[in-house]
């Protein structure tokens, strides 16, 4: 699938969460951005077909239903918001895309299976620090190679501590700009860009 097609299907997606919670910083990973970390995890690295793909705090799906169209073994999206999870349920549908939801908490998950590919757009940390780390770490600890998108002003932690706790490589594959629409009361632009990584991580026992 190409680039362009691909963002064409995720652009018709309810992406809208109906009742967004600050604490866990929900907004929308837009058609564009999700379109682009697919697409590079599937073309450039040949981490999506045929694999086991795991979405953690998959929201509305966005992510998840974009790697379903990609010919996955699996897809699996984890969110602990029960009205995104119906939001995902009815996006993968509509696509008619073979996609499993369900509620969950990270880091409260089983890990007793592993996965190939985790793909994921967490929070940054704004609201909760360190949920960003828990949420990467979280990740690690359940596939062989990990997408996440990230604060640009982040990068030499999360690097640092990755490699140190997992002995993981990790590369910055795209410098981004999340646009994160007005969304709460506090909220006095329509829209913000924040600049973002797109990090790669792989663990050592995965690398060829």
């Amino acid at each position: 699938m190409r680039l362009k097609e691909l963002e064409s299907h995720l652009s018709t997606l309810d992406c809208a969460f109906p009742a967004p919670n600050i604490a866990l910083e929900q907004y929308p990973t837009s058609a564009h951005i999700a379109s682009r970390v697919l697409f590079t995890a599937h073309s450039t690295f040949d981490d999506i077909e045929g694999r086991t793909v795991l979405d953690l705090g998959c929201g509305t799906g966005m992510l998840s239903v974009g790697a379903g169209l990609m010919d996955p073994e699996l897809v699996l999206g984890l969110d602990c918001d029960q009205d995104a999870i119906a939001i995902a349920k009815r996006n993968a549908d509509e696509e008619e895309v073979m996609a499993d939801f369900a509620l969950c908490k990270v880091p409260h998950i089983p890990l007793n299976s592993k996965f190939d590919t985790v793909i994921m757009n967490p929070p940054f940390g704004t609201r909760t620090a360190g949920a960003d780390w828990m949420f990467l770490e979280t990740a690690l600890k359940s596939a062989s190679v990990v997408y996440s998108l990230h604060k640009t002003s982040t990068r030499s932690y999360l690097l640092e501590k990755a490699k140190r706790q997992f002995g993981c490589s990790a590369e910055v594959i795209a410098e981004l700009k999340f646009d994160i629409p007005k969304a709460y009361k506090f909220h006095k632009k329509d829209s913000l860009d924040i600049q973002v990584d797109l990090l790669r991580f792989e663990l050592p026992d995965s690398a060829e």
